[in-house]
């Protein structure tokens, strides 16, 4: 290499105070005391300083007369800094988080930037001496760099200015993105407004490094409390081949994948950081993005060092191509041809998950279990307390109604949805993760048995029209409920949620709740005309949220409906039934007063 200057750093040699008896050699313990905050049991925040006795080593790269490059320990773990923004000193023990590069020689086989090892970039666009974005190379290693889970090429971009972004082990050296505190206090950057790109791969697989597979991750924060209120997820996907002596990540510049969480209630708060309600996704066809490109400044590494990287590329680009906080709904909704969609909505109130209500498939409603071939077949998925509605066809556009028969959102266009109730949130969805310790997995409570409603669309009109009970668990349905059947009109107002900003959402979820509330007072006056007594249920009948309103007032309408069915069956008056189950299923309980 030409124009290289090297040179060692001198050790600290601290003196005795003079007059102190018994004192022991410092520089001697220096040379061998490690980092105070090495391999405990408590967070390791920041990457460790060398031993004492681990010499740091400075490269002079492009002969101007200062370092550019620090070799260094870290846990006996070679580092390596790369000052992109030329501010490295003589006698400097680390580089900073600011503009530079920090590649660790995980496998400690002499190269840097090579299979097994890791490399984090952060870039000050604006020259305000804070990090914007963050780049994070992991490579796997060179036996499993052929598979989907084949390391990650993962950027942050810090639009909130809070300078989180990704979370490193520094004991292990391992990328952990979904570590928490409490229930939902992640260490990554998921909080208020962020963006990532993500892909389970690294650069020298991928086609354009411009593009990525989550392209991107959006948070969003309308209310700007520094907590997420809504999540959009696009992906460019692509076929994972297995074959690992040609493995290519060949990105298309088309979205085939998008969904849309949203805290319907705005219920986060801190230690309830991440309380997502409802999703909507869609699927296959999509939309082109490839005009979606974003300019930035100071991305481009150090040229000398890119002898460093076995594919330098991504150090060398000036552009990223996503769409934005700004685009990304537009695009979906106005520019995405799409297939297929779906919806589920998180009916036990249990979902503590970061990025989405995880989505159920349309598969057998009564197998259970990841990869089972039930509608909880992903195994990020919760086994029981979500409904969840397929539009197969996309009839509907995504659009959405408030059904009479239940005051509930449902997808117009959906052909079946089922709900497997967990009315208690008994099989709690908590945060799990993968055997590699880098994803978060299904970690819950398995229930033995749940009851399950099924809708159906029979006339395809777009609106549901048949539900089947089965409330004692037993995979078969013991009651149906045909709308048509009894003079219930299934059709509803349509509403395009396209059109709608957060603050819209939050108002209709207020409505729909106070009315469901509303309902259930009504339901409470007919009880009593009827001499059913109520107190039963006082549990149910003072809520203290919107969520509550909608939750215990669903389950107030129905426990009084079946006793109401109940009554009228055991004291002999059969004519009765109809009309209490015409009163119901309309949402009009007047018609028994």
């Amino acid at each position: 290499m030409k124009n290289i200057k090297t040179y060692r750093l001198l050790l600290p040699f601290l003196l005795a105070a003079p007059g102190v008896t018994g004192v022991f050699d410092c520089a001697a313990q220096n040379r061998l005391m490690p980092y105070w905050n090495s391999n405990l049991q408590i967070n390791p925040y920041r990457l460790p300083f060398p031993a004492g006795n681990q010499v740091p080593e400075q490269i002079d790269l492009d002969g101007d007369g200062d370092p550019d490059v620090l070799r260094s320990f870290a846990n006996d773990v070679p580092v390596q800094w790369i000052d992109d923004d030329d501010d490295m000193k003589a006698g400097d023990r680390e580089g900073d988080t600011d503009s530079d590069c920090l590649m660790i020689d995980r496998n400690k086989d002499g190269e840097y930037g090579r299979y097994g090892d890791l490399a984090i970039d952060w870039n000050d666009t604006d020259e305000d001496g804070n990090a914007d974005m963050q780049v994070v190379v992991d490579q796997a290693e060179k036996g499993k760099a052929g598979s989907w889970y084949g390391g990650h090429y993962m950027w942050v971009l810090d639009t909130d200015q809070d300078n989180i972004f990704n979370y490193i082990d520094w004991n292990t050296m391992k990328l952990r993105c979904w570590i928490h505190d409490g229930q939902s206090d992640f260490f990554e950057d998921y909080h208020g407004k962020s963006t990532f790109l993500k892909v389970h791969s690294t650069p020298e697989k991928l086609n354009d490094p411009r593009l990525n597979w989550e392209n991107p991750f959006l948070f969003y924060d309308p209310d700007h409390d520094n907590l997420t209120e809504m999540a959009v997820r696009l992906l460019d996907e692509f076929p994972r081949y297995q074959d690992t002596s040609r493995f290519m990540v060949p990105f298309s510049g088309k979205m085939t994948y998008a969904s849309l969480a949203w805290d319907l209630d705005n219920d986060n708060a801190p230690g309830n950081e991440f309380d997502f309600d409802f999703t909507l996704g869609f699927n296959d066809g999509g939309f082109d993005y490839t005009d979606q490109i974003h300019r930035f400044k100071n991305m481009r590494g150090l040229p000398e060092a890119d002898q460093y990287f076995m594919d330098p590329r991504w150090r060398q680009l000036s552009e990223l191509i996503y769409p934005d906080h700004e685009s990304a709904v537009d695009l979906i909704f106005k520019r995405g041809k799409w297939k297929s969609a779906r919806m589920v909505y998180d009916e036990d109130d249990d979902c503590a998950r970061w990025e989405r209500v995880e989505f159920y498939d349309p598969l057998n409603p009564f197998k259970t279990g990841p990869g089972n071939k039930g509608p909880d077949d992903n195994r990020q998925a919760d086994e029981s307390g979500d409904r969840a509605e397929w539009d197969q066809d996309n009839s509907g556009n995504g659009q959405l109604y408030i059904s009479r028969f239940d005051g509930r959102i449902h997808l117009y266009g959906a052909e079946w949805g089922i709900w497997r109730v967990d009315q208690n949130a008994w099989s709690y969805q908590g945060m799990g993760g993968f055997a590699d310790g880098y994803g978060p997995g299904r970690l819950q409570k398995s229930s033995v048995k749940f009851a399950t409603i099924r809708y159906s669309d029979r006339d395809r009109n777009g609106f549901i029209d048949e539900i089947q009970y089965d409330l004692d668990g037993d995979t078969l349905y013991e009651s149906r409920v045909d709308l048509k059947a009894m003079g219930v009109d299934d059709r509803c107002m349509t509403i395009n949620i396209s059109c709608m900003d957060y603050s819209g959402i939050s108002r209709l979820y207020e409505q729909l709740a106070g009315n469901m509330w509303k309902n259930a007072e009504k339901a409470l006056e007919v009880a009593e005309s009827k001499n059913l007594q109520t107190s039963w249920y006082a549990l149910l009948k003072h809520p203290k949220s919107a969520r509550q309103q909608y939750h215990h007032g669903w389950w107030l309408q129905f426990y009084i409906f079946n006793d109401l069915i109940d009554q009228a069956k055991r004291t002999g008056k059969p004519d009765e039934v109809e009309k209490i189950m015409k009163a119901y299923y309309s949402g009009q309980w007047k018609l028994l007063f």
